[in-house]
């Protein structure tokens, strides 16, 4: 694809392009109960920004990888993703019965079918890659050192105090694992990248992932559920801990400008080529769901 479309163009037209994919991987599973497919594609098809998907298909450009090539580990990570939502959204974890702007998983479904539609969704993301190296890549983020070990501290810590530092680190499990794997994962899809190529995605994706949770605690303030698509202010009302709780309004929201600084300087020797992911910084930090 052209690559002096404008930002807003490209965007979409990558969202569609992975919309496409996965439900293409989704329509048929062979073997699988129809209603079990049915939840599962209710959990990840027609809603949601499709962050890490994007992040994957810049970080392939930015490694002259062809989007064909990023299709794959793309749906995978929005697959991993869609199922710990359906999963955080059951009554023993986060309770919730609004997402992407309708009923959530369990809602729909069922607690049973939503509990097993995100066990096949883990399942199914690994049958999208394509090496050992791209499995451990995902595994190791969505696991117990990475994703799943970070909702295990959040659910440890509701209601207690906890200092910046320990709250960076779960957050850097809990969300920003995940956002660093789709950026490996779409840079793995291209030609190998030199040292510092390896070090500057890596120093990226830790600031923009860490970026994406600090706006998401103060849009959980900020915004109302109508335009988040799912509960506001139910951070709050849970008593958990988050960057607006520990720092404030203000001070959270200039955390998210200094971790887009650093997500900037990480890629600056590299201009155009890493255009994308700086605009995708920038998109992190001015979103408003």
């Amino acid at each position: 694809m052209d690559p002096d479309l404008e930002f807003p163009v490209w965007t979409a037209e990558r969202q569609r392009r992975i919309e496409d994919v996965l439900d293409r991987a989704l329509r048929e599973i062979p073997g699988a109960p129809a209603r079990l497919v049915e939840a599962m594609r209710y959990a990840v098809l027609g809603g949601g920004k499709r962050m890490r998907p994007l992040l994957a298909y810049a970080a392939g450009e930015f490694a002259g990888a062809d989007p064909a090539a990023v299709d794959g580990p793309a749906a995978a990570v929005e697959m991993i993703h869609a199922y710990s939502l359906a999963h955080d959204d059951l009554p023993c974890m986060d309770d919730d019965v609004l997402r992407r702007g309708k009923p959530t998983c369990h809602v729909a479904f069922g607690e049973a079918m939503a509990l097993l539609a995100g066990d096949a969704l883990q399942a199914q993301a690994f049958l999208m890659l394509r090496s050992s190296a791209q499995s451990r890549i995902l595994a190791e983020a969505a696991g117990a050192p990475g994703m799943a070990g970070g909702q295990a501290i959040d659910l440890m810590n509701v209601g207690m105090a906890m200092t910046l530092p320990d709250l960076t680190e779960m957050h850097r499990m809990k969300t920003g694992a995940l956002i660093r794997a789709s950026v490996l994962l779409g840079a793995s899809c291209g030609e190998a990248l030199a040292a510092s190529g390896e070090e500057a995605l890596d120093r990226f994706a830790r600031a923009a992932g860490l970026a994406f949770q600090v706006v998401d605690d103060v849009l959980d303030v900020e915004s109302p559920s109508s335009a988040l698509g799912k509960t506001a202010g139910k951070d709050a009302a849970q008593n958990k801990p988050t960057y607006v709780s520990l720092l404030g309004l203000a001070e959270a929201k200039r955390q998210a400008q200094t971790l887009r600084d650093e997500a900037y300087a990480a890629l600056a020797p590299f201009g155009a080529r890493a255009r994308r992911l700086s605009e995708l910084a920038a998109w992190i930090i001015e979103r408003r769901h």
